[in-house]
């Protein structure tokens, strides 16, 4: 069985002039991630693999969530393929992680966070919020098969302020 937990990252600042991949949280970006994270600490369970876009407003937001859940580096990476707005590169990195990882937590961007939920998933949303997350489970062995996934958990920051 697989678990795949997607987390678009939090809400960004456009308040400098600076490349995409360069813009910082919000401060609601913060407070959400903080709320976020409380409330998905009573579902998780040690151990898994988080994967992080290398943007900042991403790896802010998953470095809130390492931390409230007392992730190891180890468990930790920045994927740079993760940078990418498009469904299809966003699940062929997800397809591409070990067998032997059994819970995979992916921090990335919208539109092809939403996308793939609603490919993977058994319940569609218009949109994955900033700093929503869905929990995605798979009767499967290989990440290279994963497919009609059942989600369980969906937290989305404005039902938690």
């Amino acid at each position: 069985m697989k678990r795949l937990i997607l987390i678009r990252h939090g809400k960004s600042s456009w308040k400098e002039d600076l490349p995409d991949h360069m813009r910082p949280l919000k401060k609601r970006g913060y407070r959400d991630g903080e709320a976020v994270s409380k409330a998905f600490k009573e579902f998780y369970t040690a151990p898994a693999h988080f994967w992080s876009s290398p943007a900042v407003r991403a790896l802010e937001t998953a470095k809130i969530f390492k931390n409230r859940l007392k992730v190891p580096d180890e468990d930790f990476e920045i994927v740079k393929d993760l940078y990418t707005f498009n469904e299809d590169e966003l699940l062929g990195v997800i397809r591409a992680c070990k067998d032997q990882v059994e819970k995979l937590i992916v921090f990335g961007h919208n539109p092809a966070m939403t996308n793939v939920v609603n490919f993977l998933g058994d319940n569609p949303m218009d949109n994955l919020p900033t700093t929503g997350l869905c929990v995605i489970d798979f009767e499967e062995d290989s990440w290279k098969n994963i497919k009609n996934g059942k989600i369980l958990v969906t937290l989305l920051p404005k039902n938690l302020r």
